[in-house]
């Protein structure tokens, strides 16, 4: 290509036919012409006058170019914008603009061309071009969009619009920033102008345009929101229901940031958007029952909508039935078991790296959604939700009725929406909805069985919200409640529907979660059925089975370690593992379920650790080795760590499960040597999955851990760094387990390790899990390095007496309180000033062993015979009535 890139830039008339002649031949059906177009685009690329071809074909400013087609135009406008998102790298400026003076003056030109096609193409590259070399390399272009606007042509104002609302989407951040607060206010101005104009799709632009700067750092907004408001208020009646979205999702998004411009109005506008929540345009409606939400986040709420509830509810659970285009969508009633899962309807996984420690095993999961995308069934549902949580069972009142007219409708469609309701209002009304449940719970397992496949997928959904209540009920019997529901429960997970399937499985994970113990009596007929569901299951609902299976086994532990439920559970599990290679990522939830199921079982997996450990440790070896060859030339395809974490984790759940049963293979292996690799991994995850499997198998075999323990000890001091709090929670157990068999050999590393665990539990801002953690840890070096810490009691405590009287009692708390009386005894003096918080430590105990609970009644004699009966009485009597009444009890002082 000849000719330089730059701002007296021509075009050689040769070059620009063959690019053209390449355009048109990449329109063929011919999948041999198409993959040779392909290759020669990705050639020219080198080229920077091939850009400027791209722009000068789109603008068509040539003569020669005014007969091309708006497919041909339009389709270099898109190379151009792929292009430069991919190959227009960071650069000098004054080179940057130099080489693209030429295409921004021809890309701007299709933002005004007569062709909407072309308009539309021109607006994306513009914004393209201006997200990528930053919106000060291009001060002429707000300018120009604005002489856009002056012409008063019908196409200039629609395409300068169109490029507004992108630039407003993809530009905000630059925007909102203190250098552009005169190009933004000037913006702002402009639209607020054009909020008026006779175009209906102008007015929508405008008001959409100012929304996304509602939540503005900036005072720009703020200046005008007055105006803004006005502009709203007058355009709430419009008769474009584009315009009355943008006016309701303003609206929302005003109430969020400025909520005391719409207090004096807030009644009219509670009206305002019940009525548009009703909209016959869905979009309308969706916008509008968002501020219900966002009013739910108020203080106000109460005050504001409890007059509107008698109206609010019953639009809200009319919003919650599915509409005739849901019904046809879902398809909802197919026997479509036998039915492949297409890619999409698998959603990306990500495997979660092992938590060890005080608050394991504890999810921050939130419930399957009955729906997968955001409509106005799903928002009607969540905002019952959020409203049941602000005024609780004060909300039944209005609920109970309308729940009862829709329950027991011949219409499955309401019926539906009655157990979603159901559902929603479980969380916020859970005490009013106790003396009902004794009806509701036997319905709802009836309507397990309902012909209409969506009926006994919500009912699948809603139950598991009650699972905690049905559990309870089980203490007195089971029979009433806990057997029904586990006998339907596990036919819908072999249901021939592929969403009951997911949705029944999904419930059973829940209920496993809260019944734990109480499901012993059933494993057999569990194991069974989950079995079975491995010959029915497509792809996505296997990952699902998995999980149920992982649930399980953490749920009843060992009881697992049966030879019969190994023999039922282990085959099917070792068949998908062996029709999966290394490099499969379904190998994620496979993994998660076998190192909960290697823990459970413990000694019963011994048949299966060789070969699960022998995969684990290659599947690390390789990711290490992936990963040294990608940072020594990065032409190498970088490695999926997730492979390295999941196998991490469950070489984790074998040591926890086994004990010294895996030390051969410990022995036999490299495992150490990889282990200590990825503690030092630059991926957070890796690291944690590290420290977890680093205190497991010092649990396990930690002769074999023990002559490499002081090269381990700084790596995990290093990683007591709050900021990563779940690195932090692995690296601090670790230490903890590692102290406790590693006894004086600790003594060494206690000025490194110490200043960062007092500062985790110094800080008010530690999360409690790591709080309790810190505090095991800090207790355990006590035990063994209790004059090295002892110095230092003063400064923590406070927060280690109030953090471990909340964990309920076993080995760690025992050690932890062990190694505090040594430090006690060793530094009396830190401890009398806080001896509050170490009394209310202590009565936290339900029952401690004899022997530590003689340490306690020591340390608390010693005290009192130090200040006196006069001193220790008066001091007593201090105490909040619980805590002298435990006292006494215990301890009878």
């Amino acid at each position: 290509m000849n000719g330089p890139a730059g701002g007296s830039w021509t075009p050689n008339d040769n070059d620009l036919r063959a690019i053209l002649d390449l355009l048109h031949n990449s329109q063929s059906s011919d999948n041999e012409v198409h993959r040779q177009v392909q290759q020669r685009l990705q050639e020219l690329n080198n080229y920077p006058d091939f850009h400027n071809y791209l722009a000068i074909i789109l603008s068509s400013s040539l003569d020669t170019l005014r007969s091309e087609s708006e497919t041909t135009r339009s389709l270099a406008g898109l190379i151009l914008k792929n292009n430069i998102r991919q190959y227009f790298l960071p650069m000098n400026p004054q080179v940057m603009m130099q080489r693209l003076h030429f295409i921004k003056a021809e890309v701007i030109k299709a933002v005004s061309d007569p062709s909407q096609l072309i308009r539309a193409t021109g607006s994306i590259v513009v914004t393209t071009l201006a997200s990528k070399v930053g919106l000060q390399y291009w001060p002429e272009l707000f300018p120009c969009l604005h002489q856009m606007l002056d012409t008063g042509r019908d196409e200039c104002i629609d395409g300068a619009f169109s490029t507004f609302v992108k630039l407003c989407e993809d530009c905000q951040d630059q925007l909102d920033t203190e250098e552009m607060e005169g190009v933004l206010n000037n913006l702002i101005e402009t639209f607020l102008r054009y909020c008026g104009f006779q175009n209906a799709k102008i007015r929508s632009q405008s008001v959409n345009c100012i929304n996304h700067f509602i939540h503005s750092r900036s005072g720009i907004v703020s200046k005008h929101i007055d105006d803004f408001l006005r502009a709203l208020f007058k355009l709430a009646e419009d008769d474009s229901p584009d315009v009355r979205r943008y006016v309701c999702r303003g609206l929302v998004m005003i109430q969020e940031f400025h909520f005391e411009k719409l207090q004096p109005s807030m009644n009219d506008l509670v009206r305002y958007m019940l009525k548009q929540t009703q909209d016959e345009d869905e979009k309308v409606a969706l916008e509008a029952c968002e501020f219900w939400m966002a009013l739910a986040e108020q203080q106000e709420c109460v005050q504001v909508l409890g007059p509107f509830l008698n109206h609010l509810i019953p639009v809200l659970i009319n919003g919650m039935r599915y509409s005739e285009t849901d019904v046809l969508a879902l398809r909802g009633d197919e026997d479509d078991e036998n039915v492949p899962d297409s890619d999409q309807d698998i959603r990306p996984r990500h495997h979660r790296a092992r938590m060890h420690g005080a608050g394991d095993g504890e999810s921050d999961d939130e419930d399957e959604d009955p729906m997968a995308d955001w409509n106005i069934r799903k928002c009607s549902a969540a905002a019952l939700d959020q409203l049941s949580n602000v005024f609780k069972d004060d909300i039944l009142p209005h609920v109970l009725p309308k729940l009862e007219e829709v329950l027991y409708q011949n219409d499955w469609v309401y019926r539906e929406s009655g157990i979603l309701v159901l559902g929603a209002i479980s969380d916020g009304c859970s005490i009013g909805m106790a003396e009902h449940l004794p009806q509701v719970v036997p319905y709802l397992i009836q309507r397990l069985a309902d012909k209409k496949a969506l009926v006994r997928s919500i009912t699948c959904w809603t139950l598991s919200r009650y699972s905690s209540w049905i559990v309870q009920q089980s203490m007195v019997s089971h029979d009433t409640y806990l057997k029904p529901l586990i006998n339907e429960l596990l036919q819908r997970i072999v249901d021939h529907n592929k969403r009951v399937q997911e949705a029944a499985c999904s419930a059973f994970a829940t209920l496993e979660e809260e019944a734990c113990g109480e499901l012993v009596p059933y494993l057999t007929y569990i194991l069974d059925t989950l079995v079975f569901a491995f010959s029915k299951y497509q792809k996505k609902n296997l990952l699902i089975l998995y999980d149920a299976i992982g649930t399980l086994a953490d749920s009843v532990g060992g009881h697992l370690n049966k030879q019969e439920y190994v023999d039922k559970l282990m085959p099917s599990l070792f068949n998908k593992w062996h029709g999966l290679s290394d490099d499969d990522r379904d190998l994620f939830p496979l993994l998660e379920c076998l190192s909960s199921v290697a823990t459970a079982m413990g000694p019963g997996f011994q048949p299966y650790s060789e070969a699960v450990f022998q995969r684990c440790v290659k599947l690390v070896e390789q990711t290490l080795l992936q990963d040294r060859l990608f940072q020594e030339n990065s032409d190498h395809e970088p490695p999926n760590k997730d492979f390295a974490i999941v196998a991490l984790d469950l070489l984790s759940g074998l040591a926890e499960g086994m004990g010294n049963i895996l030390e051969p293979l410990v022995a036999q292996s490299n495992l150490l040597n990889l282990m200590g690799s990825c503690m030092m991994d630059p991926l957070p995850e890796v690291r944690q999955s590290a420290f977890a499997l680093l205190g497991d198998l010092t649990k396990a075999c930690f002769k074999l851990v023990q002559p490499c323990v002081n090269q381990l000890l700084p790596i995990l001091a290093r990683n007591l760094n709050p900021d990563y709090i779940s690195v932090c929670n692995n690296a601090c157990w670790a230490i903890g387990e590692v102290a406790i068999v590693h006894g004086e050999g600790m003594q060494q590393h206690i000025q490194v390790i110490l200043p960062p665990l007092i500062d985790i539990s110094r800080r008010v801002t530690t999360p409690k899990t790591l709080l309790e953690n810190t505090g095991i840890t800090l207790g355990r070096l006590g035990l063994y390095c209790h004059k090295e810490v002892a110095p230092y009691l003063g400064q923590f405590i406070r927060t280690w007496c109030t953090s471990l009287r909340n964990i309920r009692d076993n080995e760690e708390k025992d050690s932890a309180f062990r190694g505090m009386c040594l430090m006690i005894r060793d530094n009396a003096a830190a401890a009398v000033h806080e001896l509050i918080y170490f009394i209310d430590a202590i009565v936290s105990w339900i029952n401690p062993k004899d022997d530590l609970k003689q340490m306690f009644s020591q340390i608390l004699n010693e005290f009192r015979t130090q200040v006196g009966e006069a001193q220790w009485t008066n001091f007593r009597n201090q105490f909040p009535q619980p805590l002298s009444e435990k006292l006494a009890a215990q301890y009878n002082m």
